[in-house]
């Protein structure tokens, strides 16, 4: 059965201010999502909460992975769980090596399965550095990053386009159910988000459903989305195909904005 996450009703909010508003969204394994919206609306607000950031209070609603809620699971357990949350602006990290700190994730949720161990995996040994070191000369090759990247502290002196790769370089090492992505074209020019987003759609597909965030839509001229939302005010007021995406390039966000403020009141 594919990976299900399920939005309901979600309110969320950040030191007494209500952000979100009663999100209703489902997202299936497999399936491409955009999410779009004018600034402010709510849109990094949704992608944190779903990971479960402390900063963010859900006031009421749930979050459902495979019909369970996760509200109560920290954000390490939602990523076993399948979830991955590529960040708007990535952190850097002094002191430790891209590699190691890819190794150190992928090994906290996957690992290796030996002969013996149970259905569910249990009793699995962690992958070896040789394999793992093998594994990672592939995914580096597969989003166009130089090998020597693998060495250098992470995100520590990257481009804007290198650290949104690196995020792209971790989606592929974890190989998430459901990739939420933050913006990932945020800060780039039109050459990094071509390059993010191709590699972006390369990934998606059966095994990896996507929850695209973005402000603008020139990178869905590359991750082609069967489904588009637009944030108003912390609602998804409005939801369609990818012809929705179109008609936002065309008309801007204000059409939106005034369609809600009429129906709010």
């Amino acid at each position: 059965m594919p990976t299900t996450l399920e939005i309901k009703d979600l309110h969320v909010s950040i030191e007494g201010k209500q952000i979100l508003k009663g999100v209703n969204l489902k997202v299936t394994q497999g399936e491409i999502h955009a999410v779009m919206g004018p600034n402010g609306s709510g849109k990094s607000t949704l992608a944190n909460t779903l990971m479960g950031h402390p900063k963010y209070k859900v006031e009421s609603g749930d979050i459902l992975v495979n019909g369970e809620s996760i509200l109560g699971l920290p954000p390490d357990a939602r990523a076993k769980k399948g979830l991955f949350l590529a960040f708007q602006y990535p952190l850097e990290i002094s002191g430790v090596p891209l590699a190691q700190f890819l190794r150190a994730a992928y090994r906290s949720l996957r690992g290796e399965t030996p002969k013996n161990a149970d259905s569910k995996g249990v009793g699995g040994e962690m992958i070896s550095a040789l394999a793992f070191k093998k594994k990672l000369e592939e995914k580096l090759k597969e989003v166009d990053m130089d090998p020597a990247f693998a060495k250098r502290y992470l995100n520590e002196g990257f481009s804007g386009g290198e650290k949104k790769r690196a995020e792209v370089l971790q989606m592929a090492i974890l190989q998430p159910a459901i990739a939420i992505m933050d913006e990932t074209d945020s800060g780039l020019d039109i050459d990094a988000v071509r390059k993010v987003a191709e590699v972006v759609a390369h990934m998606a597909g059966p095994e990896m459903g996507v929850l695209l965030i973005t402000h603008y839509q020139r990178i869905l001229d590359y991750i082609k989305p069967q489904f588009v939302h637009v944030m108003v005010n912390g609602r998804i007021f409005r939801s369609g195909g990818p012809e929705l995406a179109k008609m936002l390039e065309e008309r801007g966000y204000s059409w939106v904005e005034q369609e809600a403020a009429a129906t709010a009141t």
